[in-house]
């Protein structure tokens, strides 16, 4: 079984995102630890990138202070390695990023790389379900998995995304871009309805989720929720302090869905 078959086996996973370098890679790194500890089941890593089209305006302000930092793809690549061979973490790694950052760097690269370090999947919100090809061929070639999206406009695309799909579906819960919702109105029931009669691939649901109340909901139809401007509003809010307010919250929601 693959980590990311694992981390949502006979559980219902909570799924974590951080972007790497917000405040910078130490904290990150810790942050990464602690999340873990206090009962994450697969974090997601966010690649800054300038033109972050799909994230609202709070992981764009996360994007922004890593890059200012002077995060680059190098130092979160060393980042994972050591999160797995120095500090033991075995949970799934998932880079959430865009095509244009894989693409500048060479899919041959950036994929090989992925593989050597550790990393399990790779999520680029960007890609066109019809043009994933080209990424899709190389990273097979590595044992990473491309993960797909399915939005709330998806409609008659579902069925065909679904039995492509790798590791698990990234189910979008709202129109818009990511950011914290007061509701979330998606009938997500029936999204998954169709996936899991095209697909024996697990099903997280992301997107606005930002307190336990939301993640109970969604995860009584979803196989996991991923949660991200939430966690990166505390790291806005206590920078390198955020470690301890981060896990908290992570526990808040483990604890939640279970």
């Amino acid at each position: 079984m693959s980590r990311i078959k694992e981390a949502f086996n006979n559980k219902k996973a909570f799924i974590p995102f951080v972007t790497c370098g917000d405040p910078d890679i130490e904290t990150t790194k810790a942050i990464v630890k602690e999340m873990v500890k206090n009962g994450a089941d697969l974090v997601e890593l966010g690649i800054p990138f300038s033109d972050p089209t799909a994230e609202g305006p709070t992981i764009q302000g996360a994007n922004l202070r890593a890059l200012t930092g002077g995060v680059n793809k190098e130092k979160i690549f060393n980042m994972v390695k050591e999160l797995r061979n120095d500090e033991g973490i075995t949970i799934p790694l998932v880079f959430m990023t865009y095509a244009n950052v894989v693409f500048s760097y060479g899919a041959e690269n950036f994929f090989k790389n992925c593989s050597e370090i550790g990393i399990d999947g790779v999520i680029l919100p960007d890609l066109p379900f019809e043009e994933k090809g080209e990424f899709e061929e190389v990273a097979e070639k590595y044992g990473v998995d491309l993960i797909s999206l399915i939005a709330p406009t998806s409609a008659g695309r579902i069925a065909m995304i679904a039995k492509e799909a790798k590791g698990f579906i990234y189910i979008v819960s709202s129109l818009g871009v990511t950011g914290t919702r007061s509701a979330i109105t998606t009938d997500v029931a029936s999204i998954v309805k169709v996936v899991k009669e095209n697909a024996d691939v697990p099903c997280a649901i992301g997107f606005g989720i930002s307190n336990p109340e939301q993640a109970k909901k969604m995860s009584e139809s979803a196989d996991g929720v991923i949660v991200g401007s939430a966690i990166v509003k505390i790291i806005e809010k206590y920078g390198k302090d955020a470690v301890a307010p981060v896990g908290e919250f992570v526990k808040s929601m483990k604890d939640a869905i279970s």
